[in-house]
């Protein structure tokens, strides 16, 4: 089958590997009809990660069950599906407190957690491809209505809607909040679109790339272009003086500076502590990874930044952290998709076929061409 598999820095190829197979009475193959490059797989393509060649691309992935295991119970051939990007057994101690995104089970390496085609979380290989194997198919497979209404949509459960979801449960976003949400990539528009969903009063979206704030504003969140001054200053000014209620970090170890040619890996964590008004909250879903070769700084090679601990202790602020569990959110807003209360796929730019899949990394690395959320679509030629 074709497959985008990764070569080196800034470099992936769509090639032909071998086909998934049924390899356990548990599994399903299924046929790849949308997969996603998210933002995660580029600290892979930009070789700031372990990632080694060869290794295929793609943790957001749908499509339809095509094979089914004889240990499968739940699922039929041509059932229409969407894949949590997390690999979960179903059974450990994380996962049955709902905690997927950290299985104790699926990562030969001992890590808690494991995903398609990412580096160091499992021997699983990615979606960005015709075919792919999923394992404990009955818990890791979600059904989808049938037919082909909503593709974009419902191709955003597999991560960054349930992502920017978890990240408001992270800050813990009631009704009438205030949030300030770093980043207008897809996982913060996800997030500010989610706090919206959540009843939050007003909703700040922190970035610098035009048409991502242009994005926030479609949905009616309130644009901050950090390129024009200190975000948190323009914050506090809209709110009184007394800050937000709640914040989000979407960004993660690749924060950069206002003029954006500089990494500054905690900027962002260190703005939200000054942002967020005492004893409110912080969430982060966004990736921070315990080494990085392209780091800023000794430190931040090795996964260690500059906090400022003491601020955020001084006033009270809770902070939390951690990667989506997608499946505790996913049903529910499937089910918002379905009745149409949602519809995560206005980020959606570019739905391109698997064989442009070398370009569009290329695009949206460098964030042109309006490039915010690209889908991959096998069977377009």
């Amino acid at each position: 089958m074709r497959a985008v598999v990764y070569r080196k820095p800034f470099d992936v190829e769509v090639e032909e590997v071998p086909d998934p197979q049924i390899e356990h009475p548990n599994d399903v193959i299924v046929r790849i009809t949308s997969s996603c490059i998210c933002g995660s797989d580029l600290h892979m393509y930009e070789g700031r990660t372990v990632a080694e060649p060869g290794i295929v691309f793609g943790h957001e992935n749908m499509g339809i069950v095509e094979d089914v295991g004889s240990g499968v119970t739940a699922l039929e051939q041509g059932d229409r599906v969407v894949m949590p990007f997390n690999v979960a057994c179903g059974f450990c101690k994380n996962c049955l407190a709902g905690l997927t995104g950290f299985c104790l089970t699926v990562n030969p390496s001992g890590f808690a957690g494991g995903a398609y085609g990412y580096a160091a979380m499992g021997p699983y290989p990615g979606g960005q491809a015709e075919y792919l194997r999923v394992p404990y198919a009955d818990f890791n497979c979600m059904p989808l209505p049938a037919g082909t209404d909503h593709e974009s949509d419902y191709a955003l459960l597999a991560d960054i809607f349930p992502t920017g979801y978890h990240g408001c449960e992270l800050a813990g976003v009631s009704p009438g909040d205030t949030v300030a949400v770093f980043g207008a990539g897809p996982v913060g528009l996800m997030a500010a679109y989610s706090a919206l969903l959540r009843g939050a009063s007003q909703v700040f979206v922190v970035d610098r790339v035009a048409e991502r704030l242009a994005k926030a504003a479609e949905i009616g969140a309130v644009p901050i272009d950090f390129s024009g001054g200190d975000p948190v200053e323009q914050i506090r000014d809209r709110t009184r003086g007394e800050g937000t209620d709640a914040g989000i970090d979407a960004v993660g170890y690749q924060a950069v500076n206002a003029s954006g040619d500089r990494e500054e890996p905690a900027a962002v964590l260190n703005q939200l502590v000054r942002t967020v008004r005492p004893t409110g909250s912080i969430g982060v879903p966004g990736l921070y990874v315990t080494s990085d070769p392209g780091g800023a700084d000794e430190h931040a090679r090795r996964g260690m930044l500059l906090v400022a601990i003491g601020t955020l202790f001084e006033k009270g602020l809770r902070l939390s952290t951690g990667q989506a569990n997608v499946k505790r959110y996913n049903r529910q807003l499937r089910d918002l998709i379905t009745e149409g209360r949602a519809r995560p796929g206005f980020v959606v730019s570019h739905e391109l076929p698997l064989e442009e899949a070398p370009s569009a990394y290329q695009k949206f690395d460098q964030r042109i061409d309006g490039c915010t959320k690209v889908i991959l679509k096998p069977a377009i030629r």
